[in-house]
Formats: structure tokens, sequence, C-alpha cells
């Protein structure tokens, strides 16, 4: 896909987004995504050898293998939003070989999913393509509903089916957070005793976020000290929503910060939002990968938005779910395919 062809896609949000130029945090001080990420980045650190060649394995596979950048398909919304309003749309992904075949298809580097779906495909696949096995959901069939991340695999069970790598989430922020932190911590510390690499979706959740109509939850500043509390637990590559807003911090009257993250370190423009997530990821050494979010009329520009916005910040790729599984097969292969296009093309560069 040419530059030309994304700036029609973006239509009047092209210059905006194509020509910023950011002067908060230059992109000099990042560990910018390239072909030799891991060593640059990642080899310096207490990984095990087997998890420096499994998160490799990631990098080199599929269109963007060899690149640094990530382009992941995640299924799991069965459970996080029951499969019928997950995959009514296109039926045949309640078959989890067509999930597996959808991320071989689109070129993927990876597919995320539940110990279920990678357990039923596991002897046929996962030679094939790497597996992120999610271990831990949020259930909401229990009355009246709650928001809990509960385990529902395990670290062992990952690495017996060959994954590469285990996911979970932590809702931070959430009255269950302690509990969360102190599950995922102890189960990434035997991921990668067993060499599997970790991949943390650090959410926001609390009611109270919320405030006269805007969604802290998504807030640039929240949700950057959630990729830091991330980090800190030693996930190697962080999930992240892309950011809506700023000033989370002050509008709540949550804990700590300081000024300048809104004077210096921040503007209103969405790359610089997403460039204080990939900061609050030590810098970037932790790879930051944005969702695309829910399938809707316009996905193909909010797609390619959300990459360029991830790729021009200094993030290291998408996690592209239901704006390709709820479509038809060979139209979510062309989502992902142009999520992949937007960081194949050399004139789209760090702001």
């Amino acid at each position: 896909m040419s530059v030309d062809r994304i700036a029609e896609i973006l239509g009047g949000e092209a210059d905006a987004l194509l020509g910023h130029k950011c002067s908060t945090v230059g992109k000099g001080q990042l560990a910018v995504p390239g072909p030799d990420f891991v060593d640059r980045a990642m080899a310096g650190s207490d990984r095990p050898v087997a998890v420096l060649r499994n998160i490799q394995t990631m990098f080199d596979h599929g269109r963007l293998g060899g690149t640094g950048y990530l382009s992941i398909l995640p299924v799991d919304q069965g459970i996080e939003h029951s499969a019928g309003a997950s995959f009514a749309p296109n039926p045949i992904y309640f078959d989890p070989e067509n999930i597996v075949k959808l991320g071989l298809e689109g070129g993927c580097n990876a597919v995320a999913s539940t110990v279920g779906v990678l357990g039923a495909t596991c002897r046929k696949y996962a030679h094939k393509i790497p597996f992120i096995a999610k271990i831990n959901h949020n259930e909401l069939l229990s009355y009246p509903n709650t928001y809990d991340q509960k385990m529902f695999g395990s670290v062992r069970q990952a690495f017996e089916m060959g994954a590469v790598g285990v996911g979970a989430t932590i809702y931070y922020g959430s009255e269950e957070s302690p509990r969360q932190i102190e599950e995922i911590s102890e189960a990434f510390q035997m991921a990668h005793e067993l060499g599997m690499f970790t991949v943390l979706w650090c959410y926001l959740r609390n009611s109270g976020f919320k405030k006269d109509g805007v969604n802290y939850q998504t807030a640039a500043d929240l949700t950057g000290q959630a990729n830091h509390l991330g980090v800190t637990i030693q996930a190697d590559v962080i999930k992240q929503k892309q950011p809506t807003c700023n000033g989370g911090f002050e509008a709540i009257d949550v804990g700590k910060t300081h000024p300048l993250v809104y004077e210096k370190l921040s503007s209103d423009n969405p790359i610089d939002l997403t460039r204080y997530q990939v900061v609050n990821c030590y810098m970037g050494k932790a790879p930051l990968v944005n969702s695309g979010g829910p399938s809707g009329e316009n996905d193909l520009q909010q797609v390619v938005k959300a990459a360029v916005v991830n790729k021009r910040a200094g993030g290291a790729g998408m996690i592209t779910g239901r704006k390709a599984f709820q479509r038809p097969f060979e139209e979510g292969v062309k989502i992902l395919n142009a999520v992949q296009d937007v960081y194949l093309t050399e004139e789209i560069g760090l702001a």
C-alpha cells in the first residue's frame, strides 16, 4: 500500500497524522522497533535465553517478519463478550481452527487466544504460527455481572501445547487488582522459567474513572501508568488501548503525577498521547501494541489510523481482533494486511 493510498484512507486527518512532528519526548530517546530490536532492547535483561529465542520467533514470523513490528490476531472475546456476541456476525469462528487459519492467511506474527482454542488446534498449527495462550479472562455469565479476571488455564498448559508466550489481563484500578497483580506476577515468573515470553493487557477498570461524560479509563496519563505497572512485573509486550483523552490524574483525583506530564511530555495530538504510553514502557524497551477496537462501519479507516498513530508514536504494532474476525474471512485478511501495510511503508516514520 502506498503512502498516498494511506493518506486517502485517512481522509481529513491525513495531514495532522502523517505530517505531525513530535516535540514532547524525542524519538532518539526511544528503543525503536527494528530488525535488531531483541538484541538492542532485551538481550541485556535477565530474560532466559529461551524467552529471547521465542520472542524473536514471533518477530520473525508473518508479513512483518524481520521488521521489528508486530501484527497479532487476538480472539478471546468469546468469553469476554460471550460467544454469541463475538461470533454471530461470522459463525465460522465458533470453530477454533478458523481462528488460527485467519492468523495464518492474514500474515500475522502470532495468534493470541484461549487455552481452549489453542489446545484444540496445537498439534496441527503450533509449528506453523506462534501461539500466545491467554490464561485469564473476565467471565460475564454470572449474575449479577461482576468484572474480575480469573484464571482459566495455567502456564504449564500453555507450555505443553507449544505456546511461545502467555498473555493475561490486569484490571488496574479495580478492587481486585491487588490480587490480579500478585497472581499474574507469579504466572509471568513461571512463564519465563519455562522459556515463554509474556504479554499483558494493561486495562483500567473502575466506574469512578468516568467523570463529566469523559472516560478516563483511556486517558494517556492513566494508561501510561498502567503500562508502567505492567513492565514492573516483567511483561515483555504491553497491550493497551490507544488514548482518547488526557488529564485523568487531575480529573478523578487518584494518585500523583507532575504538571510536566501535560506541559512537556504530551499534547492533544493522538501521536503524542500514544508516545507517552510508549515512554512508560521503559522508553519502548517493552514493545507497545495497541488494539484495533470493536468492529464498526469504518473499520479500514480506523485500523489504518490506529496503526499510523502507533507507528509514528514509537509503538511496535497492532493487536487486531473483532475488526478482522467479525468480517467475512477474505475481508478479515484484507483488514489485517492493511494494518501490516502501514508498518511496511517506509515513508511513514517516527514523529
